[in-house]
């Protein structure tokens, strides 16, 4: 099980949700861990913590060099650092939207940019971006959050082109609704928790929410080094709800 042994990973947003997941998986398959994160609270025993805003240039530089500095290079980058919006284009206003885009968008070609001098030296370089099904299906309520991940599988096959002859592979998984802190505080908020949370159930074909571990491994599939032939690629891990359409 260890395949990532000697693996230097980073992992922005990797102290909660997903990425701590992210982060679990990756040491026990043996690679040595850094997260960036704005609280880089509770991690797990041997990982580097550093506080990183990914809406913040100066900030994203000075974490990456840390970081590198700390594993003593960068082989993986997992950018899964972002933030929820709800609504319809009537519903937030240009600050917002410039807020959302700056960070789930601008912030992955941030910390990739400040992680490139680093991938180049490495033996097997890779970029995993966590965008969403909301990047290829219409939600409700969710034009702003929709675009900037519509946006991050777009910039996902756009650097993937770039770096392939650098031998860097990118590319990003589409998770479903998942059980993560930012969905267990949009039900808190529901008028009726219980109900939006079955509706939430109910909308992906294997009728329940997916799991951070289920995402996290399907990060490290495409992290993973053995995978050398796989580049820009989105991978759903949504339950079928990309292509499936059940009756019930």
């Amino acid at each position: 099980m260890e395949s990532f042994a000697g693996v230097r990973a980073l992992v922005t947003g990797g102290a909660s949700g997903i990425g701590a997941a992210v982060t679990s998986a990756l040491i026990a398959r043996g690679a040595r861990v850094a997260v960036l994160d704005l609280r880089p609270e509770g991690l797990p025993e041997g990982v580097a913590g550093f506080t990183c805003d990914v809406g913040d240039p100066a900030s994203v530089d000075e974490a990456v060099a840390s970081a590198a500095r700390e594993l003593g290079g960068i082989d993986v980058v997992v950018n899964n650092a972002g933030v929820g919006a709800a609504g319809s284009v009537a519903d937030n206003d240009d600050d917002e939207w410039l807020r959302v885009l700056n960070i789930n968008v601008v912030g992955i070609a941030r910390v990739s940019r400040a992680a490139l001098p680093h991938l180049r030296e490495s033996g097997c370089p890779a970029i995993v971006n966590t965008a969403s099904v909301a990047a290829t299906h219409g939600l409700p309520q969710r034009a702003l959050y929709s675009a900037s991940k519509g946006a991050v599988a777009a910039l996902t096959r756009a650097m993937a082109a770039d770096h392939l002859a650098e031998g860097i592979r990118v590319n990003c998984v589409n998770p479903g609704t998942a059980d993560t802190p930012w969905v267990s505080r949009l039900l808190d908020a529901a008028e009726d928790p219980a109900a939006e949370r079955q509706a939430l159930e109910a909308r992906q074909p294997h009728g329940r929410l997916v799991s951070a571990d289920e995402v996290a491994a399907s990060i490290l599939f495409l992290a993973d080094p053995a995978n050398g032939s796989t580049s820009g690629t989105s991978l759903s891990v949504d339950g079928g709800m990309h292509s499936l359409l059940l009756r019930r």
